[in-house]
């Protein structure tokens, strides 16, 4: 016969398993609603020009829309760059200006999860950015090059019109860590009624 000392341990044993289990459940249902309330965040700021949040206790919110029709790629951008932040989608960096103003804008992205599409990029690419107005603002991707964070800021100022999408690297690493960073250099193109883009058919 099991001693109660015995039984109350099984009993702790089996309570903190179904608590792990239902933390992981929670988390694994979370990740797979969180693309469907950002973008429906989004819908609700674009027709009412008020920043909503994808959930009551969500740090950060949807404020604007990214599009790169050559590698079939359309994200959220939030406002934050936090940890918690990226694992939902793209963030702007603190500190950037917003698209469409002088300087550069700064979204950053995980290279293995939303950000995977960055080694298909080449120059010319074109990219959209939809803002909380709706304005459609088109950029075109005229260079890529890898910085070291350490050594040299994302965010600079100057009268450029330009988003900077970047990433760690190396793209293939097996760990995460370091401060290289991988980035796509877009120049804004003048504004438009619409953007129109074809899905590139060949890469050099």
């Amino acid at each position: 016969m099991f001693s109660a000392v015995t039984r109350c341990a099984a009993c702790v044993c089996l309570c903190l398993g179904l608590y792990h289990l239902q933390y992981a459940l929670l988390i694994e249902a979370k990740a797979a609603m969180a693309p469907f309330l950002i973008e429906r965040a989004w819908q609700q700021t674009l027709v009412s020009g008020v920043t909503s949040r994808p959930w009551p206790w969500a740090d950060t919110w949807p404020v604007a829309q990214l599009e790169i029709p050559a590698v079939d790629v359309r994200l959220p951008i939030l406002a934050s760059t936090s940890g918690e932040a990226l694992a939902f989608a793209p963030g702007l960096h603190a500190g950037s200006v917003l698209w469409g103003e002088p300087g550069s804008a700064v979204i950053g992205g995980h290279r293995d999860t939303h950000f995977d599409f960055m080694a298909d990029l080449v120059v010319n690419d074109r990219l959209q950015i939809q803002d909380s107005l709706g304005r459609q603002l088109r950029y075109r991707i005229a260079e890529l090059h890898v910085i070291d964070s350490a050594h040299t800021p994302l965010v600079t100022e100057g009268n450029e019109h330009q988003v900077l999408l970047v990433t760690c690297y190396p793209l293939d690493a097996l760990h995460a860590g370091g401060s290289l960073r991988y980035v796509a250099v877009a120049e804004m193109e003048p504004l438009q009624p619409t953007f129109l883009a074809s899905r590139r058919s060949f890469k050099l």
